[in-house]
């Protein structure tokens, strides 16, 4: 079997030395992977790039939720592309869709612009968008490099059958890197059924906290239910009438 590279999906400088030292060929680093991944701080990824000889691709997302970004929202992206880059980033991994699941490809060409210099991944927007075969070839004539796809499933060993058809429309124009619940007992499998040559790992286990002391009573996090179409935002309705009513409890003492 032709060498296959192995990217490690990972949320910490630890696992990204760990994901290194267990011979992964390319890190993805993001922040809050309960929600599919955001953009990782500017420490986190000055500490990986100190510590790291292989690449480094940023995941370049403002928020959980869906796809769909405002025209501030893709300031903030191009914000933190440009300081990816200056942090020593090899590469970055975002995604922008329209309404009617079709790719922003307005959008994603400006980012492209922003990312001059680094690696393209799109990542598992692929997954939900509308149409992959009329994406995919659209994200091969803006110059992507690769596209992070589970075959429009949750899990990658369901999407075989898509995995492979999307290697086959690539004909080695763009990669198809498998993710989405790949792991030591199915790559091989779904290496030799797709036709990838990388693959999208976390390889995780669970490690007990060091704390001896512990106050069960105050959770920092609230019990998440993800819904992609839902979004948390801040009401500045909401926020007003806060303000308003400590101000007024304050003119009254």
């Amino acid at each position: 079997m032709t060498e296959i590279l192995v990217e490690a999906c990972v949320d910490s400088v630890e696992s990204a030395v760990a994901a290194q030292e267990g011979g992964a060929g390319r890190i993805e680093l993001c922040d809050n992977l309960v929600e599919g991944g955001t953009t990782p701080s500017a420490g986190t990824i000055a500490a990986c790039r100190a510590r790291l000889t292989i690449p480094i691709f940023v995941m370049i997302r403002p928020r959980g939720g869906d796809f769909l970004y405002s025209d501030i929202e893709r300031e903030v992206m191009r914000h933190d592309i440009e300081q990816a880059h200056r942090l020593g980033a090899d590469g970055v991994v975002y995604g922008a869709l329209k309404p009617d699941g079709s790719l922003d490809a307005g959008g994603l060409e400006d980012l492209i612009a922003q990312s001059q210099g680094l690696g393209v991944t799109f990542h598992r927007a692929f997954d939900v968008c509308r149409d992959p075969a009329a994406t995919l070839e659209q994200l091969i004539e803006l110059g992507v490099q690769r596209v992070l796809t589970s075959g429009q499933l949750p899990k990658a060993e369901a999407g075989v059958a898509a995995i492979a058809g999307f290697v086959r429309q690539a004909r080695g124009r763009i990669g198809i890197l498998a993710g989405g619940g790949v792991n030591e007992d199915n790559a091989v499998r779904l290496v030799a059924e797709t036709g990838v040559r990388e693959i999208h790992v976390r390889g995780t286990v669970k490690r007990p906290s060091a704390m001896a002391y512990r106050n069960t009573q105050v959770p920092m996090g609230a019990a998440y239910t993800p819904d992609e179409f839902v979004l948390t935002v801040t009401d500045a309705s909401r926020i007003r009438a806060t303000v308003e009513r400590v101000r007024e409890a304050g003119s009254g003492s």
